[in-house]
């Protein structure tokens, strides 16, 4: 009689470019035989694919890997592979300390995975992380979505060699390399094919794409390509450094229909200082300028930003300056971060560490100001007429929907409460704006557009 295939189980954590090779890791699987099951209780092997760029993030990493040795403990599962960043960087020590954990690989060599997880179910216990990742994925990559059919990422770069003071993305991901456009294009093109209506691109740096393979940023180029391939509707870029954003990418993302007029810009803070201990290679004046530069260039842009409060040395005159800048920027988006001191970067050993009670409080209260921001852009909205991606079914009715505006990423950006009859997931829809939240927007479907 045939042997049953391993039934694979997988807990995808951390960002969406995690999610790629969360992707990437259960494609290959696949591929090889092996089943996938979506509860580790149904699993054979269990994997945990980690996130450690911050404190939360590995918190949560480590709690996901106790409650796996839980289940291995009660005879729940035969085996656990701890993936991905954790083990990339501390792989040696949870290596030493978790003696239940059958396995660990980094951050590449996902081609392995089927060895590794044979290698397992025999009893043994395997380790996969290189020192100096390299790895790249192409478009006949296999993956295995893990988003709804209408929306998914593609990662166009990974690695980063901008080497900011407090972050270990460097450490992790090794330097900056882009992958071809051909091969991006190919997956795009494959991706509209199966009926995705966005296109997330993403990186750890995505206006930095093209330098290493072109000699020069490529990034507004590659748009325009995508753009124009037939059936594309919706491509959004994430992750984009303000000290590399160039006229031909303005350009691009004013002047092309199918690119949503997003951008995703963390800038991490506004005073001068602070951004050069931050080794950001931006300045208060170069921040204002950029952003001036897009309202002007791209009307009704939604700028998305990320901040960190509570920097070593951050003091309240310096912090007032955010908060106040924040009032003032009024950005549609925004993601403040408490600073997390990350072992092996430079601001992690500075001397002038803010307590952790100042930390939260200035959090909260740059958190207290986006929100009176948030819902005063909002409250403009009201009347107006939107295209809207349908992401679920919402329980509070019959014909009660959840979507998105071309102003909202996936996971991280607020929702439009949608009421409307034959309606179903995957569509697009005109929305009248009836209503609005702090965050989100209340609408009912409407004609054309």
């Amino acid at each position: 009689m045939p042997t049953k295939p391993v039934k694979i189980s997988l807990i995808s954590l951390g960002c969406a470019r995690n999610l790629v090779d969360s992707e990437i890791i259960l494609g290959t699987l696949k591929d090889s035989g092996f089943a996938v099951t979506d509860s580790p209780r149904s699993a054979d092997i269990a994997i945990v694919n980690t996130c450690s760029f911050i404190e939360d993030a590995k918190k949560e990493s480590i709690e996901a890997i106790l409650g796996l040795i839980g289940l291995k403990n009660a005879g729940k599962i035969k085996g656990i592979l701890v993936a991905g960043c954790l083990p990339q960087r501390y792989g040696r020590t949870l290596r030493k300390e978790l003696g239940e954990i059958d396995g660990f690989i980094g951050v590449e060599g996902f081609a392995r995975l089927p060895k590794l997880i044979n290698d397992i179910m025999d009893g043994k216990r395997v380790y996969s992380v290189t020192r100096n990742p390299a790895y790249l994925y192409d478009w006949k990559t296999p993956r295995q979505s893990l988003t709804p059919k209408h929306f998914a990422y593609i990662k166009i770069s990974e690695g980063c060699s901008h080497k900011c003071s407090f972050c270990v993305i460097p450490q992790i991901r090794g330097k900056h390399r882009s992958r071809g456009m051909d091969s991006i294009l190919a997956e795009a093109r494959d991706l509209i094919g199966k009926g995705v209506k966005e296109i997330n691109l993403v990186g750890q740096d995505t206006t930095l794409y093209g330098m290493d393979l072109y000699g020069r940023p490529a990034l507004g180029e590659l748009l325009k390509k995508l753009a124009r391939l037939k059936g594309a509707r919706w491509l959004r870029l994430m992750y984009a450094h303000p000290a590399r954003f160039s006229d031909e990418l303005i350009s691009a993302i004013a002047g092309e229909g199918a690119v949503c007029k997003y951008i995703d810009l963390p800038i991490q803070h506004i005073n001068d200082r602070i951004l050069k201990t931050m080794r950001r290679g931006t300045s208060g004046a170069s921040i204002r300028g950029l952003l001036a530069k897009l309202r002007a260039r791209i009307p009704g842009i939604t700028i998305r930003t990320a901040v960190i409060v509570g920097f070593p040395g951050e003091t309240d005159k310096e912090f007032k300056e955010l908060l106040d800048f924040i009032k003032d920027a009024r950005f549609g988006r925004l993601g403040a971060f408490i600073y997390s001191a990350e072992e092996g970067t430079p601001a992690a050993g500075s001397k002038k560490q803010v307590p952790e009670k100042e930390k939260l409080g200035r959090w909260n209260e740059l958190m207290k100001a986006q929100r009176r921001v948030s819902a005063e852009n909002n409250a403009g909205f009201t009347g107006r007429i939107f295209e809207a991606l349908v992401d679920e079914k919402d329980d509070s009715g019959r014909d009660s929907w959840l979507g998105r505006t071309c102003m909202d990423a996936p996971e991280v950006d607020g929702l439009v409460y949608i009421k409307g009859a034959g309606i179903r997931i995957g569509d697009m829809v005109p929305v009248k704006i009836t209503g609005t939240l702090e965050y989100d927007l209340i609408g009912e479907k409407e004609g054309k557009i």
